[in-house]
């Protein structure tokens, strides 16, 4: 029975998130043609209104995020051409980032930092989890398996240990950052303030809840290694 609650309780803690982010999203990504412009319209609005002309806006397929590195706010072709409430919010929240990348804004610049120590970690990680099996084969000593999977999970669990560490960076960029420019520049339908909260509030947890999935398959290399 304890163990039944241990894994209801992990169950929530990593599948919780990740639920509840893509439940919002999806919530109020209908109706599509709510508002009357796209999310990279006005993202290519509060750019300029931010004196961030030089800031472009880019579709792509590696979800919602703003790139500080090249100055680029991509969006997912369901935001950059999508008319929904979920739409232009997300696109507001990585205007936001845009803002905070203006500004100098600490946490930005250290969890730019992170994350490009964390890309290898995370590369380095699968490697040695995907060999521990074969060093307990070749040495015949468990140990050796079992440090390798120490190691393969500090470095995979690098991503879940930035996200939370930056989570406040990104609950900036949405209510001290999107919200305000939302509301003060009348772009949402009157009504809809608490349903942009919820959404913003989604977004912000999106890479937390995406990279606690990571913790998921440690768990699963894991029984792997034991059987």
């Amino acid at each position: 029975m304890f163990y039944v609650l241990i894994i209801i309780i992990v169950a929530v803690v990593i599948y919780g998130p990740s639920y509840w982010v893509k439940h919002t999203l999806e919530k109020y990504s209908y109706p599509e043609n709510r508002y009357p412009g796209t999310g990279s319209e006005l993202a290519r609005i509060l750019l300029d209104w931010a004196k961030l002309q030089s800031v472009m806006v880019e579709i792509t397929e590696q979800g919602d995020h703003y790139d500080p590195i090249k100055k680029v706010v991509r969006l997912t072709a369901d935001k950059y051409n999508g008319k929904s409430l979920t739409a232009i919010t997300v696109a507001a929240h990585e205007v936001g980032h845009a803002i905070q990348d203006r500004d100098g804004y600490l946490p930005l610049k250290l969890r730019t930092r992170l994350v490009q120590i964390a890309a290898p970690a995370e590369k380095l990680g699968a490697a040695i989890i995907m060999l521990a099996p074969v060093i307990v084969v070749v040495t015949r000593a468990p140990i050796a398996g079992a440090l390798f999977f120490i190691g393969g999970l500090l470095t995979l669990g690098a991503s879940t240990l930035v996200h939370l560490v930056t989570l406040p960076m990104e609950m900036h960029a949405s209510f001290a950052r999107a919200l305000p420019m939302l509301e003060k520049g009348g772009y949402l339908i009157k009504g809809d303030e608490r349903h942009a909260r919820k959404i913003l509030r989604a977004a912000a947890w999106t890479y937390v809840s995406a990279s606690l999935m990571t913790l998921l398959n440690i768990g699963r290399w894991w029984a792997i290694l034991r059987r």
